[in-house]
């Protein structure tokens, strides 16, 4: 799970700067923590800080990191928040960077193909059924085909980002907090749509990336068609 490690950081800044803001540690606090979980990410991209694959998680090594650098003020980060919503909010954070990066790269094979049917408009080629020649078609209408697949592809992955979408930090290890969060400031701050409705719901569902796995697996019979 080490390459969540610049969601796992970006999660924990938002969540620091809204307890900072909420009042439910000191504003110098979270200052300090966001100011070195910054420098921390800034150093594993670098490689001047190599990850320990003897830790726990990418989550414990980032606080056991953050708590050497500043001691006691490092722990307040963990407050009013569980490792099982931390987990569940870095998966989306790095599953919705995903989904968009395919879907880039699947609008430029789009292009790619709708540029080779434009030269391909009178090139005639045999259409087959059950592999026998059958009527006559363009080359353009051939390829076309794989056009109309790939737009649904890109419009399932779209649906699954709308899943995948939401806030799910605050739900704590099951059934929320007593401490006053704001959870719509740091769904903004993380540029979320939108917030888990329930805790239990929140910390718990993979429905998404079992959605998109799902989604991936369409995608593939299609390339492999092609």
């Amino acid at each position: 799970d080490w390459r969540m490690y610049s969601w796992d950081i970006a999660g924990s800044i938002a969540h620091a700067t809204m307890l900072g803001e909420q009042g439910i540690i000191e504003k110098s606090e979270a200052d300090k923590i966001t100011g070195e979980l910054r420098q921390i990410r800034d150093d594993i991209a670098s490689g001047t800080l190599p990850i320990d694959f003897e830790a726990e998680d990418i989550h414990m090594f980032v606080e056991a990191e953050l708590t050497k650098r500043i001691g006691e003020t490092g722990k307040r980060l963990h407050t009013a928040r569980s490792r099982n919503d931390q987990v569940a909010l870095d998966i989306r954070l790095y599953l919705r960077q995903e989904i968009r990066a395919l879907q880039e790269l699947l609008a430029e094979l789009l292009a790619v193909i709708a540029n080779k049917a434009s030269d391909n408009m009178q090139a005639v080629m045999p259409g087959f059924t059950h592999l026998q020649h059958g009527q006559p078609v363009t080359f353009a209408h051939y390829i076309l085909a794989y056009a109309q697949m790939i737009r649904r592809d890109v419009e399932r992955l779209d649906d699954v980002y709308a899943r995948t979408d939401v806030m799910p930090l605050g739900s704590c290890a099951l059934a929320s907090t007593t401490y006053p969060l704001n959870r719509h400031r740091v769904a903004e701050l993380l540029g979320f749509s939108a917030v888990t409705e329930n805790s239990m719901d929140g910390v718990s569902d993979r429905d998404f990336v079992i959605e998109l796995a799902s989604a991936l697996s369409i995608m593939m019979m299609h390339l492999s068609r092609f």
